[in-house]
């Protein structure tokens, strides 16, 4: 009745886990939406406050380019660009100046070296790996461990979990980097006094929403990570 009926680890480590990440992801929409509306006092935009934020910090080389879609700015390090997305870039809303200085705190971290961001970026290469595996190996391994006595099985399942472990591991990693991008942000627009209290209220409302994202996201790996590990428990 385990293993073919109710299945109550998807019900205590999985469900609420998606359940707060679909809170996450509603609060940070409506945060952005909510500040997408208020202009900041400067007119300034996104793609002005990205290049703001990176002149303070003395960085150079830096390219600022425009990319399609919706909350699809990123940080590109291997090649130096920022982009930011058609909601961001020409925008001189509260909000768009915070994801854009975000961006840009990524790039500052990337040019001061910071070591949380280079342990983050060794991990990648195997994270890609077991996210793309792993699952293909942990389909087989349960087939296998589950309806046969076949040593093999659980030698694949648990290789399965190895990869699974990295994806893991990463998405832990990426907390402390996006935390501290955050953090040179708002110090920067802070210390320069670019905006009232009002606007680097919002702006820090807008990225705290955003942060939460990636604490859901890293508590809903680590939930599947055990719930992984106690199935397999349970088969030995």
């Amino acid at each position: 009745m385990y293993y073919y009926g109710f299945d109550w680890t998807y019900l205590i480590f999985v469900l609420p886990c998606i359940i707060i990440s679909l809170i996450c992801q509603i609060k940070v929409k409506s945060a952005f939406s909510k500040y997408s509306e208020i202009p900041n006092s400067r007119r300034m935009t996104g793609a002005q406050a990205a290049e703001y934020v990176l002149q303070k910090n003395n960085v150079t080389g830096v390219r600022i380019e425009r990319v399609a879609g919706n909350l699809t700015d990123h940080y590109d390090p291997r090649t130096n660009v920022i982009r930011l997305s058609e909601s961001v870039y020409s925008n001189p809303s509260v909000a768009a100046v915070g994801v854009a200085a975000h961006e840009a705190g990524h790039a500052v971290q990337d040019a001061v070296g910071y070591v949380p961001n280079k342990i983050r970026s060794a991990i990648l290469p195997v994270a890609q790996i077991g996210s793309k595996v792993s699952w293909i190996l942990l389909i087989i391994g349960f087939l296998f461990a589950f309806r046969t006595d076949n040593p093999i099985g659980r030698y694949i399942l648990y290789a399965g979990i190895i990869l699974f472990a990295a994806s893991v591991l990463f998405t832990v990693a990426t907390l402390p980097v996006e935390f501290d991008a955050s953090r040179r942000a708002l110090k920067t627009i802070r210390e320069s006094g670019m905006f009232s209290q009002e606007e680097y209220n919002g702006t820090k409302s807008v990225l705290q929403a955003a942060a939460m994202t990636y604490v859901a996201s890293a508590l809903t790996a680590i939930m599947q990570l055990v719930r992984l590990l106690l199935l397999a428990r349970r088969r030995d």
